[in-house]
């Protein structure tokens, strides 16, 4: 089974359904707020940031009685439940959150499956001693190699399409570039992509869903099929041990270190791999694009500045990232948030809802492309277990976004009501319908359009690349040294609003740096903002 067994609920320090108005296991009273929370109910599924917004508020670590986890909910307490990863174990992180029926458990065991640790679920040391053997294929200049390729798969789905004037861009492009691109860079053969598509979701489901007892069986069938496609794939990898790409890698290792990647460790990792490497890159791009596309003046925004879009894609990651949701169980007693955990306590950290908490991001709600510490978000977790595969996914979304601002700036979202498929953990819209106007393609007037590409380095955006253009339209002298200076927005959009005690970093024409201490900063009329500087 995964990696850890489920436990009744009254067992891991929760308790059953029926039992809501009964105490948190260390004694506290449950709040309504928190006996009503149900990650499965529709709010969470829309939207969980907004959903735990009461919690952010009033009770950043609450016991969840329908769950039987302790949820947190705001950006410090997150980051140090990360942080330790002694105190704080991922040991159950592909734990089923939904604990299998009798009939879903024989299925599984007529295909022998049996899944592992993996790099996600792994505790120390073995886990820092695999990482370290593995880290190879992720140095940016391994990464770099794949763009070429990358960026001819995103151009070829694109030319299909460029003509038509609508599509659903998740069917089209969002899920399979991903997933060729995963399968490329593990070695894996690009072989039967609906097949792998449907396999992604029975496990997605499995771990992180609330199938009904009907649907675990159907749920555990489509898993047992992944788990012996991906037993069947290794071996012929095994066979040719002349191939190239990370589980290549991790074959020659298996032969080097058999004590440190085991033999049952590899194929618990291509089950797990295959989805980790695809899914999140293609959630994560249909929810920039549905972000980004209902905002017009943004896209717009974009299109003319190219240069934005590394800034804009870690804004879409904090703003509507992929991974919502992560889990630890607590190996002793521990105080998060000035809440005692006991030991066994299991634990929902939700990351999107840290990534809007506005004690660490001003004006968290709004998509900001010039955000300065959009990097600092946790939709890739954080410390020793975060994602390896991070700056692989930062170059898909980018290559996606260039490839479109460039080739289609007049594309619109359609009208539409957005799916998701119903986890705790992974979000995207299952369809992203857009349309736009064939005549107006701009290479149709300019043929260089099409491959006059802007690549960007391999990595998190530096805060110094992103600059906001500003007008000055007044500077009058407040008084001796000081100059009263208004700026605005060039487009006569909003500048956003600030902190008390904030300052600006102006980047002159000449290209000359000062850093401004404000004595007042705010919005003072539409697009402007108004400047005591000395």
């Amino acid at each position: 089974m995964t990696s850890a067994p489920s436990q009744p609920a009254a067992e891991a320090g929760g308790c059953p359904f029926h039992r809501v108005n009964e105490p948190a296991p260390n004694g506290c009273p449950v709040s309504p707020q928190a006996a009503a929370f149900d990650p499965f109910d529709r709010p969470y599924q829309l939207d969980p940031a907004e959903a735990l917004r009461w919690s952010r508020d009033q009770e950043p670590v609450f016991w969840s009685p329908r769950l039987g986890y302790w949820v947190v909910s705001r950006y410090d307490d997150i980051k140090a439940i990360f942080r330790d990863n002694l105190t704080f174990s991922p040991s159950i992180a592909l734990e089923k959150i939904t604990p299998p029926s009798d009939e879903a458990l024989a299925v599984l065991k007529r295909y022998d499956y049996g899944m592992h640790r993996t790099l996600v679920n792994e505790d120390e040391p073995a886990h820092m001693a695999r990482r370290r053997e593995l880290l190879d294929a992720f140095t940016p200049e391994a990464l770099e190699a794949h763009a070429p390729m990358v960026r001819r798969l995103v151009r070829e789905r694109l030319d299909a399409i460029i003509d038509r004037g609508r599509a659903d861009l998740v069917a089209e492009l969002f899920w399979e570039v991903p997933l060729t691109v995963a399968l490329h860079f593990l070695g894996v053969p690009e072989e039967d992509m609906e097949q792998l598509r449907r396999f992604s979701v029975a496990h997605t489901l499995n771990t992180w869903g609330r199938p009904s007892p009907a649907q675990q069986v159907e749920v555990a069938e489509g898993v047992g099929r992944f788990w012996q496609y991906s037993g069947e794939v290794l071996r012929r990898m095994q066979a040719r041990p002349d191939g190239h790409g990370w589980m290549y890698d991790m074959i020659a290792k298996n032969r080097e270190k058999p004590d440190v990647v085991t033999d049952s460790y590899l194929h618990s990792m291509m089950m797990a791999i295959i989805v980790a490497a695809h899914e999140t890159t293609a959630l994560a791009t249909a929810n920039a694009f549905r972000q980004l596309l209902s905002r017009p003046a943004v896209w717009a925004e974009l299109c003319a500045n190219p240069a934005l879009i590394p800034a804009a894609a870690e804004e879409c990651l904090r703003h509507s990232g992929s991974v919502v949701a992560w889990r630890r169980i607590a190996t002793r007693e521990v105080a998060v948030g000035g809440v005692t955990i006991p030991e066994g306590g299991r634990i929902l950290m939700v990351t999107a809802s840290a990534n809007h908490d506005p004690r660490h991001f001003e004006n968290p709600d709004e998509l900001d492309i010039y955000r300065d510490n959009a990097v600092d978000h946790l939709t890739f977790g954080y410390g020793s277990h975060q994602c390896m595969g991070k700056n692989l996914g930062r170059l898909e979304m980018r290559i996606f976004l260039e490839e479109f601002t460039r080739r289609l700036p007049h594309l619109e979202l359609e009208e539409q009501t957005f799916t998701f498929l119903p986890n705790t953990s992974f979000r995207g819209p299952e369809a992203l319908r857009v349309c736009w106007d064939p005549a107006r393609n701009p290479e149709r007037r300019d043929p260089a359009v099409r491959t006059a590409q802007r690549d960007f380095p391999i990595g998190a955006p530096e805060s110094r690349a992103i600059v906001r253009r500003v007008r000055v339209t007044r500077a009058v002298p407040e008084a001796e040294g000081i100059l009263g200076v208004t700026l605005a927005d060039p487009a006569g959009g909003w500048l956003p609003a600030g902190s008390p005690g904030a300052h600006l970093d102006l980047v002159l024409p000449s290209g000359e740096t000062r850093s401004v201490g404000l004595h007042f900063f705010g919005a003072c009329h539409r697009g402007q903002y108004r400047r005591h500087c000395r």
